[in-house]
This record gives structure tokens, C-alpha cells and sequence, in this order.
């Protein structure tokens, strides 16, 4: 991706306006996301709701765990909102994307009535919401598929719950492969962009990143705070103690290769019971990505203000709401944000071709988003065991770290 990145850059000044020859070939690219996105977010959200079930042999571990889960992403958003408005770091980025980039069945949030809003998201065609990317609408069918599936009893319903993952499984290697071409695409698309745009795109990419970075540091003192709120105990210990697998999330930018680490030094250096390291974490890799929740929102605006689109307060709601299915969602998904980005773009009416401008940037902030969500993961997992009684303060408290 870096490269991909460097070699668009050098294209674009070299080509100049002749680069915009590249663009149909990065494209392709937007084309293959927006082919997947709907079966993506569909079966992925059945399937997790699916996999909830688990939740209840372990009862109240279970429903601490997604409760601080959301806790956690809802602080996530507001940071990234936070920051983006503050900051603006779209501001001074003029895009003037084609009409037809614009998604024909996002409503006019401004326009609609809180009532009319709410009716809309549930849909009168399951099929024709999937046929014209209504995202909302895949949602609602989404989630009501989901618990309607949990409602059913007995061997039919693992029939069906096997189903829904065997395909979801498919459809994250489809994810995979098309992944696989966001180095190609950051070249084309990142020297279109500059060469239509000129260098100032380049200071304002840099500082969508820093805005980036700043929310992840914000977040990863918040996670300090409420460990010191819910237990008593200081976060220094945890601190300390999370750099070994911190390192191996920025490293691989992937909180699912992090996770046998991250397991093992919440129970053998933080003190983390063998059940809570066993159970929350790994669900924590599964629904709990607050890195991405943080750029998510902060892209949003990012175009949203290059675009000089104004949001209203229901904008910001909706994004703070597709923006927590977008973290969700792209949990475990290499490059999770350019999966999901298209959810919350799509729901506040703005373009889903608006994700090729930051695709260059993307390898730059995956590997501390993904620090960070793997960090909070361990954070919850921390303040769930301690709430049970569970937590070895020994250990914890303890100076000596056991190596593996």
C-alpha cells in the first residue's frame, strides 16, 4: 500500500492531468467493494447475532462484555466526531465527484421527519433494499433474520446458523481477494487525485492522519481512565504490560493474528482469568474494533466537509449509528474501514467513490487502529473479570512478567 501510495504520488506530478487516463482502472476497484458490501454487511451481521447465543452459557460475563463493548465504541465515535469537527480536516479539499457517484437511495436526512426516517429503514422489499443498496434497510432485514434464526429451536436452527456462516465465510474470502488490489488501486487513484488536485491534497491526507492519531491517543488514555473508575487499580500495570502484544497488532495491522498473544499476557501478566481471557477477548476480535469506529466517523466528515456537504444532528446520529455496525462489521477484515466506509457514506448521502481518496493512507493507519482496538479489547476483558472478582491483583499489581 505504501508504495502503491509513493508511486501514485510520482505519477501524478509526472502525468499531470494526463493521469486521470489511470483513474478507470482504480475504479474497477471501487466497483468490486461496492459488489460486496451489501453481502458483506447482510451476512455478517446474521451470523454475529448467530454466534450470541454463546453468550448465555456464560450469562452475566457475556452481557458485561457487550455492554462495555458499546460503552467503549460509543466514546470511540464521539472522538472521531469530536476531532473532525474541531479540526475540519477536510476543509480546503474541493472534490466534484460525478451526480453519479451519488447513492440514488440514501434519503435527504435534512428533509425527512424523525417518523418518516425511522419508516424508511424498515423495508416493504427485503430483495429491492439488497438491488438498490438501500443500507439501512439491509440492516433492519439483517438483524431481523438474525433473531429470527435465534427464535427457532433445535437441529434446523444449527442447520440454518451453519449456513449463514459457511456463506459468510465466503463472502470474507471474497473480501480477501479483492483486498488483494488495494496496492494497485492506491497507485491509480491516488495519481488521478493528484494529478487533478495538485500537491494540497497531500497536507490534507497528512492531516486527516494526524487527526487520526490523536483520536487512537485520546481513546488509549480513556482506556486508563475507566480501568481506574471500574476497579480502583491504576492503569500503569496494564500499560506496561500490553506492549508485547500492542507490537504485534501494529506490526500485522491484524487484531486476529494479536489475539494468542493478547490471551496469553491477560492471563499470565495482567491476571485475567482463564475464562475471561478465554471468552471476551476473542469476542472482543470479533465485534469490538474501536480503531475503526474512530476513523470511520472522522473520514465521514473528512468528506463531508471536502464535499461542503453540511450534516445536520440526525446526520451525526446516523453516523454515530452506521459508524458502530461499520466497526463491527469490519472487525477482522484486513483493510476494515474501505469494507465499511461505504455504510456510513451511503447512509448521510454522500458518494462511496469518495473512499479511493484515502486508500493510500489506509496501511499508515490500520496498524495503530488496530493497536488500539486489540488495547481495548483487554481493557473490557480487564474491568469485566475484575467485576466478577476474578482479576489476580497479585499478578497484576506484580512487577514480574512471565515470558513465554
Amino acid at each position: 500500500m505504501i508504495i502503491g501510495l509513493v508511486l501514485g504520488v510520482l505519477f501524478g506530478f509526472f502525468l499531470g492531468e494526463w493521469a486521470t487516463y489511470l483513474k478507470p482502472l482504480g475504479d474497477i476497484f471501487i466497483r468490486l467493494i461496492k459488489m460486496i458490501i451489501i453481502p458483506l454487511i447482510f451476512f455478517s451481521i446474521v451470523t454475529g447475532i448467530t454466534n450470541v447465543k454463546d453468550t448465555k452459557t456464560l450469562g452475566r460475563l457475556g452481557l458485561k462484555s457487550l455492554f462495555a463493548f458499546l460503552v467503549t465504541t460509543f466514546l470511540a465515535i464521539t472522538i472521531g466526531l469530536v476531532i473532525g469537527s474541531i479540526l475540519e480536516p477536510g476543509t480546503g479539499l474541493k472534490l466534484n465527484l460525478d451526480k453519479s457517484f451519488m447513492p440514488d437511495s440514501a434519503p435527504a436526512q435534512t428533509t425527512l421527519q424523525i417518523f418518516d426516517t425511522i419508516l424508511n429503514i424498515v423495508p416493504d422489499n427485503a430483495i429491492g433494499a439488497m438491488a438498490q443498496g438501500t443500507i439501512l434497510q439491509v440492516v433492519f432485514f439483517a438483524l431481523f433474520t438474525g433473531f429470527t434464526i435465534n427464535t427457532i429451536k433445535g437441529e434446523i436452527a444449527d442447520k440454518i446458523s451453519d449456513f449463514f456462516r459457511v456463506v459468510s465465510h465466503m463472502v470474507f474470502q471474497m473480501v480477501h481477494l479483492i483486498v488483494q488490489l488495494s496496492p494497485l488501486a492506491a497507485c491509480f487513484l491516488t495519481a488521478w487525485v493528484v494529478g487533478s488536485q495538485g500537491a494540497t491534497v497531500l497536507l490534507l491526507l497528512l492531516k486527516l492522519v494526524g487527526c487520526a492519531y490523536l483520536g487512537f491517543f485520546i481513546q488509549y488514555l480513556l482506556f486508563g481512565v475507566l480501568i481506574w473508575m471500574t476497579t480502583g487499580l491504576s492503569p500503569i500495570p496494564f500499560f506496561k504490560k500490553s506492549f508485547e502484544y500492542q507490537v504485534i497488532a501494529f506490526s500485522t495491522s491484524s487484531s486476529k493474528a494479536a489475539l494468542p498473544t493478547t490471551m496469553r499476557v491477560a492471563k499470565d501478566n495482567l491476571g485475567i482469568s482463564q475464562v475471561s481471557s478465554s471468552f471476551v477477548l476473542p469476542l472482543g476480535a470479533s465485534i469490538n474494533m474501536v480503531g475503526i469506529a474512530i476513523y470511520i466517523s472522522l473520514a465521514a466528515l473528512f468528506f463531508a466537509q471536502a464535499l461542503g456537504k453540511p450534516l445536520s444532528f440526525y446526520d451525526y446520529v446516523l453516523i454515530g449509528f452506521t459508524g458502530s455496525l461499520g466497526s463491527i462489521g469490519g472487525a477482522g477484515i484486513p483493510s476494515g474501514t474501505i469494507v465499511m466506509l461505504p455504510l456510513v457514506l451511503g447512509a448521510v448521502g454522500l458518494p462511496i467513490e469518495g473512499i479511493a481518496l484515502i486508500l493510500g493512507i489506509d496501511r499508515i493507519v490500520d496498524m495503530m487502529r488496530t493497536t488500539i482496538s486489540i488495547t481495548g479489547d483487554a481493557t473490557v476483558a480487564l474491568i469485566v473479570d475484575h467485576s466478577e472478582g476474578l482479576l489476580n491483583k497479585t499478578i497484576y499489581n506484580g512487577s514480574n512478567i512471565i515470558e513465554s
